[in-house]
Protein backbone atom coordinates (compact mmCIF):
# COMPACT_ATOMS: atom_id res chain seq x y z
CA UNK A 1 0.00 0.00 0.00
CA UNK A 2 1.24 3.57 -0.59
CA UNK A 3 1.16 5.93 2.38
CA UNK A 4 -0.34 8.91 2.68
CA UNK A 5 1.14 12.10 1.04
CA UNK A 6 2.75 14.40 3.63
CA UNK A 7 0.59 17.75 4.12
CA UNK A 8 1.93 20.46 1.83
CA UNK A 9 4.55 22.28 3.13
CA UNK A 10 2.01 25.89 3.88
CA UNK A 11 -0.59 23.79 5.74
CA UNK A 12 2.09 21.42 7.89
CA UNK A 13 1.81 23.85 10.96
CA UNK A 14 -1.84 23.25 11.18
CA UNK A 15 -0.60 20.22 12.84
CA UNK A 16 0.62 21.95 15.47
CA UNK A 17 -1.78 21.47 18.06
CA UNK A 18 0.05 24.54 20.01
CA UNK A 19 -0.65 26.45 16.99
CA UNK A 20 -3.89 25.44 16.20
CA UNK A 21 -5.29 25.96 19.71
CA UNK A 22 -3.25 29.72 19.57
CA UNK A 23 -5.40 30.36 15.73
CA UNK A 24 -8.74 29.07 18.05
CA UNK A 25 -7.91 31.38 20.61
CA UNK A 26 -7.20 34.60 18.11
CA UNK A 27 -10.97 35.82 17.45
CA UNK A 28 -11.78 35.59 22.01
CA UNK A 29 -8.62 37.71 21.87
CA UNK A 30 -8.90 40.04 19.91
CA UNK A 31 -12.57 41.03 21.13
CA UNK A 32 -10.74 40.76 24.91
CA UNK A 33 -8.34 43.37 23.74
CA UNK A 34 -10.86 45.67 21.41
CA UNK A 35 -13.48 45.78 24.34
CA UNK A 36 -11.22 45.06 27.85
CA UNK A 37 -7.85 45.75 27.80
CA UNK A 38 -8.32 49.11 25.40
CA UNK A 39 -10.62 50.48 27.83
CA UNK A 40 -9.12 49.79 30.96
CA UNK A 41 -5.67 51.15 29.67
CA UNK A 42 -7.79 54.02 28.21
CA UNK A 43 -9.30 54.44 31.87
CA UNK A 44 -5.74 54.35 33.78
CA UNK A 45 -4.35 56.96 31.52
CA UNK A 46 -7.00 59.44 31.88
CA UNK A 47 -6.86 59.05 35.56
CA UNK A 48 -3.72 60.44 35.27
CA UNK A 49 -4.53 63.40 33.45
CA UNK A 50 -7.09 66.77 33.49
CA UNK A 51 -8.92 65.86 30.89
CA UNK A 52 -12.56 67.38 30.36
CA UNK A 53 -15.31 66.48 27.97
CA UNK A 54 -14.39 68.50 24.66
CA UNK A 55 -11.08 69.35 25.76
CA UNK A 56 -7.63 66.94 25.56
CA UNK A 57 -6.00 66.96 29.10
CA UNK A 58 -2.94 67.37 30.46
CA UNK A 59 -0.48 64.83 32.78
CA UNK A 60 -0.60 65.84 36.04
CA UNK A 61 0.33 62.68 37.67
CA UNK A 62 -1.53 61.51 40.89
CA UNK A 63 -3.32 64.73 41.52
CA UNK A 64 -6.74 63.21 40.72
CA UNK A 65 -6.08 60.61 43.31
CA UNK A 66 -4.59 63.55 45.51
CA UNK A 67 -7.58 65.24 45.35
CA UNK A 68 -10.29 62.25 46.00
CA UNK A 69 -8.07 61.16 49.22
CA UNK A 70 -9.55 64.35 50.45
CA UNK A 71 -12.27 65.01 48.78
CA UNK A 72 -15.27 63.91 51.61
CA UNK A 73 -18.05 62.77 48.93
CA UNK A 74 -15.15 60.01 47.51
CA UNK A 75 -14.29 58.75 51.07
CA UNK A 76 -18.51 58.49 51.91
CA UNK A 77 -19.12 56.66 48.32
CA UNK A 78 -16.05 54.35 49.46
CA UNK A 79 -18.13 53.87 52.89
CA UNK A 80 -21.23 53.55 51.05
CA UNK A 81 -19.80 50.57 48.25
CA UNK A 82 -18.16 48.53 51.73
CA UNK A 83 -21.28 48.16 53.61
CA UNK A 84 -23.28 48.22 50.67
CA UNK A 85 -21.01 44.92 49.68
CA UNK A 86 -20.59 43.30 53.34
CA UNK A 87 -24.39 43.77 54.51
CA UNK A 88 -25.93 42.47 50.84
CA UNK A 89 -23.43 39.59 50.35
CA UNK A 90 -23.62 37.96 53.77
CA UNK A 91 -27.51 38.45 53.46
CA UNK A 92 -27.38 37.52 49.77
CA UNK A 93 -24.61 34.06 51.17
CA UNK A 94 -27.44 33.22 53.93
CA UNK A 95 -30.72 33.05 51.91
CA UNK A 96 -29.22 31.76 48.98
CA UNK A 97 -27.86 28.94 50.72
CA UNK A 98 -31.03 28.22 52.74
CA UNK A 99 -33.20 28.42 49.45
CA UNK A 100 -30.70 25.83 47.75
CA UNK A 101 -31.05 23.54 50.66
CA UNK A 102 -34.94 23.44 50.55
CA UNK A 103 -34.91 23.39 46.68
CA UNK A 104 -32.44 20.55 47.08
CA UNK A 105 -35.53 18.64 48.65
CA UNK A 106 -37.89 16.33 47.34
CA UNK A 107 -40.73 19.23 46.37
CA UNK A 108 -43.84 19.16 44.53
CA UNK A 109 -43.42 21.05 41.49
CA UNK A 110 -39.81 21.56 42.00
CA UNK A 111 -39.13 22.48 38.32
CA UNK A 112 -41.59 25.32 38.43
CA UNK A 113 -40.31 26.51 41.62
CA UNK A 114 -37.30 26.48 40.66
CA UNK A 115 -37.94 28.84 37.44
CA UNK A 116 -39.93 31.26 39.75
CA UNK A 117 -36.90 31.56 42.11
CA UNK A 118 -34.78 32.74 39.09
CA UNK A 119 -36.75 35.20 38.04
CA UNK A 120 -35.25 38.35 39.90
CA UNK A 121 -32.33 37.56 38.68
CA UNK A 122 -33.39 37.26 34.60
CA UNK A 123 -35.83 40.45 35.01
CA UNK A 124 -33.65 43.55 33.85
CA UNK A 125 -31.99 45.10 36.34
CA UNK A 126 -33.80 48.94 35.42
CA UNK A 127 -36.97 46.68 35.77
CA UNK A 128 -36.36 45.65 39.14
CA UNK A 129 -35.18 49.25 40.16
CA UNK A 130 -38.15 50.73 38.41
CA UNK A 131 -40.54 48.43 40.91
CA UNK A 132 -38.74 49.50 43.95
CA UNK A 133 -38.82 52.66 43.20
CA UNK A 134 -42.75 52.27 42.76
CA UNK A 135 -42.86 50.26 46.25
CA UNK A 136 -40.75 52.86 48.01
CA UNK A 137 -42.54 55.46 47.12
CA UNK A 138 -43.42 58.20 49.75
CA UNK A 139 -46.78 58.75 48.88
CA UNK A 140 -47.95 55.32 47.17
CA UNK A 141 -45.91 52.77 48.81
CA UNK A 142 -47.28 49.63 49.40
CA UNK A 143 -45.25 48.39 52.17
CA UNK A 144 -46.24 51.95 54.25
CA UNK A 145 -49.77 51.26 53.40
CA UNK A 146 -50.10 47.59 54.50
CA UNK A 147 -48.03 48.35 57.89
CA UNK A 148 -50.54 51.63 58.04
CA UNK A 149 -53.86 48.97 57.81
CA UNK A 150 -52.21 46.99 60.28
CA UNK A 151 -51.66 49.75 62.90
CA UNK A 152 -48.39 49.45 63.17
CA UNK A 153 -47.36 52.99 61.72
CA UNK A 154 -49.48 56.05 61.67
CA UNK A 155 -47.05 57.70 58.64
CA UNK A 156 -45.73 56.54 55.40
CA UNK A 157 -41.99 55.57 55.98
CA UNK A 158 -39.88 58.18 53.55
CA UNK A 159 -37.56 54.84 52.09
CA UNK A 160 -35.88 56.98 49.77
CA UNK A 161 -35.46 60.15 51.52
CA UNK A 162 -33.43 59.44 54.14
CA UNK A 163 -30.30 59.05 54.36
CA UNK A 164 -29.81 55.29 55.81
CA UNK A 165 -33.57 54.56 54.90
CA UNK A 166 -32.26 54.77 51.31
CA UNK A 167 -29.38 52.61 51.97
CA UNK A 168 -31.25 49.86 53.62
CA UNK A 169 -33.65 50.42 50.94
CA UNK A 170 -31.13 49.69 47.97
CA UNK A 171 -29.73 46.84 49.77
CA UNK A 172 -32.58 44.94 50.01
CA UNK A 173 -33.44 45.73 46.33
CA UNK A 174 -29.86 44.62 45.71
CA UNK A 175 -30.67 40.92 48.00
CA UNK A 176 -33.93 40.60 46.51
CA UNK A 177 -31.95 40.30 42.66
CA UNK A 178 -29.08 38.30 44.01
CA UNK A 179 -30.31 35.64 46.11
CA UNK A 180 -31.72 34.13 42.94
CA UNK A 181 -28.07 33.54 41.36
CA UNK A 182 -26.11 32.63 44.96
CA UNK A 183 -29.29 29.89 45.24
CA UNK A 184 -29.21 27.91 41.51
CA UNK A 185 -25.01 27.72 41.62
CA UNK A 186 -25.01 26.79 45.18
CA UNK A 187 -28.65 24.37 44.46
CA UNK A 188 -26.00 22.91 41.47
CA UNK A 189 -22.96 22.55 43.81
CA UNK A 190 -25.17 20.18 46.18
CA UNK A 191 -26.55 18.22 43.27
CA UNK A 192 -22.71 17.23 42.78
CA UNK A 193 -22.89 15.64 46.07
CA UNK A 194 -23.46 11.77 46.17
CA UNK A 195 -26.17 10.41 48.33
CA UNK A 196 -23.39 7.61 49.94
CA UNK A 197 -22.00 10.76 52.11
CA UNK A 198 -25.42 11.22 53.73
CA UNK A 199 -26.12 7.38 54.16
CA UNK A 200 -22.65 6.95 55.52
CA UNK A 201 -23.32 9.89 58.03
CA UNK A 202 -26.60 8.23 59.08
CA UNK A 203 -25.09 5.05 59.74
CA UNK A 204 -22.47 6.87 62.43
CA UNK A 205 -25.60 8.68 64.11
CA UNK A 206 -24.97 12.07 62.40
CA UNK A 207 -27.68 14.22 63.07
CA UNK A 208 -28.79 16.60 60.03
CA UNK A 209 -26.98 19.28 61.38
CA UNK A 210 -23.90 17.60 61.73
CA UNK A 211 -24.98 16.01 58.50
CA UNK A 212 -24.52 19.42 57.24
CA UNK A 213 -21.37 20.78 59.21
CA UNK A 214 -19.19 17.91 58.43
CA UNK A 215 -20.30 16.59 54.75
CA UNK A 216 -22.15 20.03 53.20
CA UNK A 217 -20.42 22.34 54.07
CA UNK A 218 -17.15 21.25 53.38
CA UNK A 219 -17.46 20.20 49.96
CA UNK A 220 -19.41 23.12 49.26
CA UNK A 221 -16.90 25.44 50.48
CA UNK A 222 -15.13 25.41 46.91
CA UNK A 223 -18.02 26.48 45.06
CA UNK A 224 -19.34 29.20 47.76
CA UNK A 225 -15.70 30.43 47.37
CA UNK A 226 -16.37 31.24 43.59
CA UNK A 227 -19.99 31.93 44.15
CA UNK A 228 -19.40 34.98 46.21
CA UNK A 229 -15.99 35.92 44.39
CA UNK A 230 -18.53 36.40 41.84
CA UNK A 231 -21.55 38.02 43.78
CA UNK A 232 -18.89 40.46 45.79
CA UNK A 233 -17.59 41.60 42.24
CA UNK A 234 -21.15 41.97 40.93
CA UNK A 235 -22.62 44.21 44.28
CA UNK A 236 -19.39 45.98 44.26
CA UNK A 237 -19.63 47.11 40.50
CA UNK A 238 -23.24 48.00 40.82
CA UNK A 239 -24.58 50.69 39.03
CA UNK A 240 -27.78 50.12 37.33
CA UNK A 241 -30.08 49.27 40.55
CA UNK A 242 -28.67 52.72 42.23
CA UNK A 243 -28.60 54.61 39.89
CA UNK A 244 -32.12 54.15 38.35
CA UNK A 245 -33.35 54.00 41.98
CA UNK A 246 -31.61 56.73 43.99
CA UNK A 247 -28.79 58.54 41.48
CA UNK A 248 -26.82 58.12 44.28
CA UNK A 249 -29.06 60.32 46.77
CA UNK A 250 -30.16 61.74 49.26
CA UNK A 251 -27.36 63.62 50.11
CA UNK A 252 -25.30 61.37 48.57
CA UNK A 253 -25.78 58.48 51.40
CA UNK A 254 -26.08 55.54 48.25
CA UNK A 255 -23.86 57.11 46.11
CA UNK A 256 -21.51 54.26 45.35
CA UNK A 257 -17.82 54.26 43.66
CA UNK A 258 -19.44 53.12 40.43
CA UNK A 259 -22.21 55.99 40.21
CA UNK A 260 -20.28 58.28 41.66
CA UNK A 261 -17.33 57.67 38.87
CA UNK A 262 -20.27 57.97 35.93
CA UNK A 263 -21.82 61.38 37.59
CA UNK A 264 -18.19 63.01 38.04
CA UNK A 265 -16.66 62.03 34.99
CA UNK A 266 -20.33 62.08 32.00
CA UNK A 267 -22.78 64.52 34.25
CA UNK A 268 -19.95 66.76 35.81
CA UNK A 269 -17.71 66.23 32.51
CA UNK A 270 -14.78 65.53 34.43
CA UNK A 271 -12.95 62.68 32.52
CA UNK A 272 -10.02 62.53 34.43
CA UNK A 273 -11.35 62.41 37.59
CA UNK A 274 -13.97 59.73 37.20
CA UNK A 275 -11.27 57.77 35.49
CA UNK A 276 -9.28 58.06 39.14
CA UNK A 277 -11.95 56.49 40.81
CA UNK A 278 -12.79 54.00 38.90
CA UNK A 279 -9.26 53.05 38.81
CA UNK A 280 -9.58 53.41 42.92
CA UNK A 281 -12.04 50.19 42.41
CA UNK A 282 -9.61 47.99 40.71
CA UNK A 283 -7.26 47.36 44.00
CA UNK A 284 -10.55 46.13 46.11
CA UNK A 285 -12.09 43.51 43.02
CA UNK A 286 -8.11 42.19 43.48
CA UNK A 287 -8.02 41.65 46.86
CA UNK A 288 -11.47 40.01 46.50
CA UNK A 289 -10.61 37.78 43.41
CA UNK A 290 -6.93 36.69 45.18
CA UNK A 291 -9.00 35.94 48.34
CA UNK A 292 -10.55 33.61 46.83
CA UNK A 293 -8.36 31.91 44.86
CA UNK A 294 -5.62 31.22 46.97
CA UNK A 295 -8.42 29.86 49.26
CA UNK A 296 -9.44 27.52 46.93
CA UNK A 297 -5.60 26.27 46.68
CA UNK A 298 -6.02 24.90 50.56
CA UNK A 299 -6.27 21.41 50.20
CA UNK A 300 -8.69 21.08 53.09
CA UNK A 301 -11.66 22.99 51.14
CA UNK A 302 -11.16 20.89 48.46
CA UNK A 303 -11.08 17.23 49.97
CA UNK A 304 -12.67 18.61 53.28
CA UNK A 305 -10.17 17.19 55.07
CA UNK A 306 -7.09 19.45 56.53
CA UNK A 307 -4.11 20.94 54.74
CA UNK A 308 -1.64 18.28 53.48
Amino acid sequence: MTSAAPPAGGTRWLDNRNVLGALFMLPAAVLLLAFLTYPLGLGVWLGFTDTKIGRPGEWVGFENYEFLWGDSVTRLALFNTLFYTLVASIFKFGLGLWLALLLNKHLPFKAFIRAIVLLPFIVPTALSAIAFWWIYDAQFSVISWVLTKAGLIDRYIDFLGDPWNARFSTIAANIWRGVPFVAICLLAGLQTISPSYYEAASLDGATPWQQFRYVTLPLLTPIIAVVMTFSVLFTFTDFQLIYVLTRGGPLNATHLMATLSFQRAIPGGSLGEGAALAVAMVPFLLAAILFSYFGLQRRRWQQGGGDA
